[in-house]
């Protein structure tokens, strides 16, 4: 008798769990002889708002939580995918990588993990200033996460498109919802069970499968998203997603897939906030000054 395959069931993630779309919606996906990989969920609109609610509890825990920690969280989600090295790089075969540039692409994911978990705790020391100004007070300019941000992510990159728009964004503090490449996604819910395993709350990272053409109007209207990161090249959608976003002036990002991976410093500040703080200078004599 010849064995059936057990595929395996590839659902979404949503504060730390993996439900089923509430829509009970799937498409099927297809491997280059056209055999079936998979069924993978599709996102609604109600799956979005759930992972929402997810993220923005979380927001307080994550921001909160010193630079140091949310490195070494970093550094042990590279530990995890490294660990995992040989299943990703399969599935990134079957989704039509060569084994060098599965491998390659396996690696780059686990070095910009490593390399923005150093940030974390350097960030705010290049981006933060002290003003100069023309009264008695220290100025301060500090940068502090924004909090929810959702992510389009590239549709072209199954997995180091994925990892490079959540990192510089979960480096500064933030929580996000991302939806995964519509036509490789494989790579993104395993990633997903990486973030699971390792030290990251329940919430922090939401990934969502499905398509963008029903799903980035409500990434970007939604009056709870504080920005919008968008990956990808459909100049329609990126027209739509700067007008809705208007409703509540969240911030909108688009990005080619070189830009994300080049690991700049700027993708974190991107998606902060500048807070700044005046303190006062008690005068104490004549020439000089203090606290």
């Amino acid at each position: 008798m010849t064995r059936l395959d057990i595929l395996k069931t590839y659902k979404i993630y949503i504060g730390g769990q993996f439900p089923r779309t509430e829509s009970g919606r799937y498409y099927p996906l297809t491997g280059r002889n056209k055999e079936l990989l998979a069924n993978v969920c599709l996102s609604s609109r109600k799956d979005f708002r759930n992972a929402i609610v997810a993220a923005r509890t979380a927001f307080a825990g994550w921001s909160s939580r010193s630079g140091f920690n949310r490195g070494q969280i970093l550094y042990r989600i590279a530990e995890m995918l490294e660990g995992r090295k040989e299943q990703f790089i399969a599935e990134l075969m079957i989704q039509g990588s060569t084994p060098k540039a599965a491998s390659e692409e396996v690696s780059c994911s686990v070095d910009l993990l490593v390399y923005y978990a150093g940030w974390c705790d350097k960030y705010q020391a290049l981006f933060s200033s002290v003003n100069p100004v023309a009264s008695s007070h220290f100025n301060f300019s500090v940068p502090e996460a924004m909090g929810v941000v959702s992510i389009i992510s590239s549709e072209e990159s199954s997995l180091l498109g994925l990892v490079s728009s959540i990192a510089p964004v979960i480096t500064g503090g933030n929580t996000c919802v991302v939806l995964a490449s519509e036509s490789k996604p494989l790579c993104s819910v395993t990633f997903a069970e990486v973030l699971n395993s390792s030290d990251v709350p329940g919430g922090v990272v939401n990934i969502l499968t499905g398509k963008s053409s029903e799903l980035h109007q409500h990434f970007a209207s939604h009056m709870d998203v504080n920005a919008l990161n968008y990956h990808r090249e459909d100049k329609k959608e990126i027209t739509n997603i700067r007008e809705q976003a208007c409703l509540n002036v969240k911030r909108v990002f688009t990005h080619s897939a070189s830009d994300v991976t080049s690991g700049s410093p700027y993708l974190i500040l991107e998606n902060q906030e500048i807070k700044t703080t005046w303190h006062p200078v008690e005068q104490i004599g004549p020439g000089k000054a203090g606290y």
